[in-house]
């Protein structure tokens, strides 16, 4: 099973079901950046493969040789003109990441090039990943006046506090075998052949494998984080309002508003 591509402000969420293997699949021509109609899709399409009855194990993957996600629209951080605006647009990096969270089959990710941003935020919230060496990270948030504050606390999760500090702090590209030293990265594969090989082997194994028992080591593996629900939704304020600055606007190429 298929749904046709959602397409949005020259984007697409495309979710397809072959053999118990959810696959979700994201573009977006500015290096698979991600404005709010892509994260709506994006939760929406991980929401639809959760609930899917033949769905054992979910793929999630951006298209493309380049870039796997270039992070939050700069256009859209353009456009925000006040703290509501700025908290609903990165309450959409939270409710993709809680999507993830609930979601009770593992997901693996599929990291083919550079993660940036909110783009390192949905690699972290994968349950396994597979990288390219071409799949750098780098969190660069602090250089527009902003801070990493919703996708913190799933990077520190799986990285830890002192690795996710320095990326925080310092924006610094990190390489793919940096990624999988701290545990960002399950696995970084030679070349695209081998990763295109061993992945859908790897999550076809999985399939065969006893649900109930992997449900139980997804729900372990998130255990500690019921307050999210709260807690993004508290860091998005923070965004919203930092997106206001007059640092920000200047970063961004905005025009300050009279507030």
């Amino acid at each position: 099973m298929s749904t046709p591509a959602v397409s949005e402000q020259d984007g697409t969420v495309t979710l397809a079901v072959a053999n118990g293997v959810a696959t979700v699949r994201f573009f977006h021509p500015k290096r698979n950046a991600l404005p709010a109609s892509i994260l709506r899709q994006l939760t929406e399409a991980i929401d639809t493969a959760a609930a899917h009855p033949d769905v054992r194990v979910v793929v999630l993957a951006s298209e493309g040789g380049g870039a796997f996600c270039a992070g939050a629209s700069f256009d859209e951080l353009r456009a925000i003109q006040s703290a509501e605006d700025g908290k609903e647009f990165f309450s959409g990096f939270a409710r993709v990441i809680l999507a993830m969270r609930r979601c009770p089959k593992v997901i693996i990710g599929r990291i083919q090039g550079k993660a940036v941003g909110g783009g390192v935020g949905l690699v972290a919230a994968t349950d396994y990943s597979f990288a390219l060496p071409a799949a750098e990270v780098r969190l660069t948030e602090l250089a527009v006046g902003l801070g990493p504050f919703v996708v913190g606390p799933v990077i520190e999760r799986k990285i830890g506090r002192a690795a996710f500090a320095g990326m925080a702090l310092d924006a610094d590209w990190r390489d793919a075998e940096w990624a999988q030293q701290v545990g960002l990265y399950t696995r970084v594969m030679d070349t695209e052949a081998a990763m295109d090989s061993v992945l859908p082997a790897f999550a076809h194994r999985l399939t065969g494998m006893s649900q109930d028992a992997l449900m139980q080591i997804k729900r372990i593996l998130w255990e500690g984080t019921n307050h999210w629900e709260t807690l993004l939704f508290e860091r998005a304020a923070i965004s919203g309002r930092l997106a206001l600055s007059e640092f920000t606007a200047k970063a961004v190429g905005r025009q300050t508003v009279e507030r």
